[in-house]
């Protein structure tokens, strides 16, 4: 004790934040030895191991061969994504368009190729936990073997949420460029057909390779050790998925607002080509709506499953209902991938004969009928598949239709909150009319505050909504499920969750609808197509459009609405998989914490303070969180105006210089990655800390930060969702830019962008990253308080929240806007 008694001295000295980090994460280990060498407990990570697959016979074949052919799906789901990436990069479009979205791309990919470097500095900090955990705490023989895998799949999550989120951007800038082309011909179908194609492109790539990898996982890595890879690749997507998306919140939402602040500022239009801001916020669009939705859609995906897998392995206790539940999972995973398919052709065949030839069209109406088509043939295949995947589960003939109910709870969710999101955020909505109401005499500050009533209010139709049917899920898994598992009720909540996802493709479809109209917009914009000579009698001749160029863009703007209300639907989905199935993973720790449920279990309840404690710390951490993401966007974007009102010009040239455009692209990635260092490190030592004060007080901790981050996520995204679309009415339906209230709905919108892009929709990954990580990392602090004593312990804890503290502090004084002097 003496020998650690020293080291914390030596701590103390230490004044570099990256050498305090080193230097505790080696004080952690300096006793591993010793203290790794503890007994196991029932429910750890280590104890998860996958049952024979090939025990259990359905329709006739093996488990493990019934999921080989799982694998064709998947590889189908890959080709039907490469088809339509190749039919998007072979439409017509025109030069001056084409120069644009290659440019965006060009500045996308240095923002990712930096993000992906940075990853790796991430990964670091996981790998040493990693190595820790099962390199001494609960090693699996041969250590030399399975530690490696682990780390692996680690790294092959981080790449998964990586690769597809490139993937994401090199779709959708092909697609921006041929809608803004399309635009041209004064039709509006191509206008949302082409958006919709892409999303499907990501959506079915995204979700066929993540399914491919676990199923890969599944199986041809050993049982012994198939489990924790499940945990290993589940934490390195989460890891991606939250540097991805907080960072490309930050790096969007700075570029949004240089950009858009230019038009009160200039009087200048939306997406001038004169602005060096706009090329930065199209890749902000890319960086923030495209690659960060992909890998946090990969990463949900991907734990959601996970978690159930941890779930069905440590409470199911019969080794043929495990295989049983394990296969119907997986086999309704493929599942989505067809009933995706499916309703995408049908209701693209419906749009194509009902809009093809008209001048108008309602661009969500048709976005609407495939959500709901799809949810619709999701539940009817939930039951089919059912029934003959577990006809008798447990001896139990009726579980089939009890377990299919729970599941159509989740994927009916997914159908039903994106309407009631639409009632707070689309431009047919009275919350989205009353505050383009209330700043017609009210200006930006009563703008702003209905933009708080409509994100308050939807937290609570939103919120009875999923209690709603999360308690039918709760309701249904009392008929007999807990004669094969313990908790239930868990398990019950984690299906909801899984089927929140029940639409897949789709779901990311739509969600990636919006930054491909956003673009499309400034394609046109940037392009300066109707300034190129003679191009009215180059279009007839080359394409056979006779053009209008207003309504081009009348046609565009439209379509940016619809494709800002569907980026706002998606959301909450997200945010509540993470919320749901976060209680399927807080039940893992449980499991671990109480050896089975066999004992301990008094202490989660309010009669043990550090629970209760727990329960109220979660809300400090959400609120600095929101708080610390926005002060890196303002910071970046006070930069970023600063540098283009002293570089813009704006007579006698047609577009920004590319050099001036870079500039500012490169402040900001520079505050992206500022912001995310300083989060990432607060969330990953806090997590530490908190373990080591308690394992209860960590499990009052997570059900916090799950609790207080859906609603303070709701009411943001929602609220920014209002904003954006009351500017959206001022600029289409009113046809009142330049004037007192579209600058009052611009700063509305400003506001609402850290709101929507930047704090809400980094939640998911957020609680997700801590509820994964927190798995490995409360066990490691009850071994070492069982090795040496929980005084040790609470010294770890509190060495390791100095450091979080560190960056808490940093991620403010350290981001202030200093003026240079005078």
């Amino acid at each position: 004790m003496h020998t650690w008694l020293a080291a914390l001295r030596r701590l103390s000295s230490i004044k570099s934040p990256a050498k305090l980090l080193s230097a505790g994460l080696t004080l952690l280990l300096l006793n591993a030895s010793t203290a790794f060498a503890q007994p196991s407990d029932a429910g750890g990570e280590a104890t998860l191991r996958l049952p024979d697959l090939s025990s259990v016979n359905f329709l006739g074949m093996t488990g493990h061969n019934l999921l080989l052919i799982g694998l064709l799906f998947c590889l189908f789901g890959l080709l039907f994504g490469l088809a339509i990436y190749i039919q998007l990069k072979n439409l017509p479009v025109h030069r001056s368009m084409r120069e644009i979205s290659e440019l965006i791309y060009e500045t996308c990919k240095t923002y990712v190729i930096t993000q992906g470097k940075f990853l790796m500095v991430l990964w670091a900090f996981i790998a040493v936990v990693i190595l820790a955990y099962f390199g001494w705490l609960k090693p699996i023989e041969p250590v030399g073997v399975t530690l490696p895998i682990i780390l692996l799949f680690s790294i092959v999550g981080i790449c998964g949420s990586y690769g597809v989120a490139w993937f994401g951007i090199r779709v959708n800038t092909f697609a921006n460029s041929r809608t803004a082309f399309a635009g041209l011909g004064g039709k509006p179908y191509p206008l949302y057909s082409i958006p919709l194609r892409a999303g499907m492109s990501i959506g079915m790539m995204l979700i066929s390779v993540e399914l491919l990898i676990m199923l890969c996982i599944l199986l041809f890595v050993p049982a012994e050790y198939a489990g924790q890879c499940f945990i290993g690749f589940a934490i390195g997507e989460s890891l991606g998925a939250a540097a991805l998306r907080i960072a490309g919140g930050i790096f969007t939402k700075i570029a949004d607002i240089g950009s858009d602040l230019m038009k009160i500022v200039f009087k200048i239009k939306e997406d001038d080509a004169r602005n060096p801001g706009v090329i930065a916020d199209c890749t902000g669009d890319n960086a923030g709506d495209s690659v960060g939705p992909s890998a946090d859609g990969f990463e949900t995906y991907g734990v959601t499953g996970v978690a159930l897998i941890t779930f069905i392995l440590l409470g199911v206790r019969n080794p043929t209902v495990q295989v049983q539940l394990l296969v119907w999972i997986f086999v309704m995973r493929i599942m989505m991938l067809v009933s995706s398919t499916v309703a995408y052709f049908l209701n693209e065949a419906v749009a194509k004969a009902r809009y093809g030839n008209s001048n108008e069209m309602n661009f969500e109406a048709p976005l609407t009928s495939l959500v709901w088509l799809t949810s619709i043939i999701s539940i009817v295949l939930t039951y089919i598949v059912s029934y003959l995947i577990v006809p008798i589960l447990g001896g139990d003939d009726t579980q089939w239709w009890k377990l299919a109910t729970i599941i159509s709870c989740g994927t009916l969710a997914g159908a039903i909150i994106p309407e009631l999101v639409k009632v707070f955020t689309s431009v047919e909505s009275r919350h989205v009319k009353e505050v383009v109401t209330s700043a017609e005499e009210g200006g930006a500050s009563l703008d702003i505050l209905s933009g708080f009533v409509a994100g308050n209010f939807s937290c609570y139709y939103l919120g009875f909504t999923m209690v709603t049917l999360m308690a039918i899920g709760y309701y249904m898994s009392t008929f007999g499920l807990g004669q094969l598992m313990l908790a239930p009720a868990v398990f019950a909540f984690g299906l909801v969750a899984f089927g929140f996802l029940g639409m897949g493709p789709v779901t990311i479809a739509v969600d990636s609808y919006g930054p491909v109209t956003d673009n499309a917009q400034s394609v046109y914009e940037l392009s300066l197509i109707e300034a190129v000579p003679n191009i009215q009698g180059e279009l007839k001749k080359d394409y056979n459009i006779d053009v209008n160029f207003e309504r081009a863009k009348h046609l565009l703007e439209a379509n940016d609405g619809a494709g800002n209300t569907f980026k706002a639907t998606a959301k909450p989905v997200l945010i509540g998989t993470a919320v749901v199935g976060a209680t399927t993973m807080i039940f893992s720790i449980i499991m671990a914490l109480t050896g089975g449920l066999t004992h301990g279990q008094e202490n989660l309840s309010l009669l043990h303070a550090p629970f209760v404690l727990g329960l109220i710390s979660g809300g400090a951490i959400i609120y600095w969180f929101t708080g610390a993401s926005t002060q890196a966007v303002t910071t970046g974007a006070y930069r970023a105006v600063e540098f283009i009102k002293a570089n813009i010009k704006l007579e006698g040239v047609e577009k920004a210089s590319v050099e001036d455009s870079k500039k500012v692209v490169e402040i900001c990635t520079k505050y992206a990655q500022k912001g995310m260092f300083n989060i990432f490190l607060a969330v990953f030592f806090v997590t530490l800390a908190f373990a080591f004060v308690e394992p209860f007080f960590f499990i009052g901790y997570l059900i916090s930060i799950a609790a207080f981050g859906l609603y303070q996520a709701m009411f943001m995204a929602n609220a920014g969702g209002a904003w954006d679309n009351a500017k959206k009415i001022v600029e289409v339906e009113l046809k009142q830019k330049g004037t007192a209230l579209h600058d009052a709905t611009v700063v509305g919108d400003t506001v609402g962008d850290p709101f929507k892009d930047t704090s809400s929709v980094a939640m998911n990954p957020i609680i997700k990253f801590t509820t994964l990580f927190g798995l490995l990392a409360v066990e490691l602090a009850v071994s070492l308080a069982a090795s040496q004593g929980t005084g040790f312990s609470h010294v770890l804890a509190v060495i390791f929240f100095v450091i979080s503290f560190v960056f808490v502090y940093r991620s403010f004084y350290g981001m202030r806007i200093v003026k240079a002097a005078a």
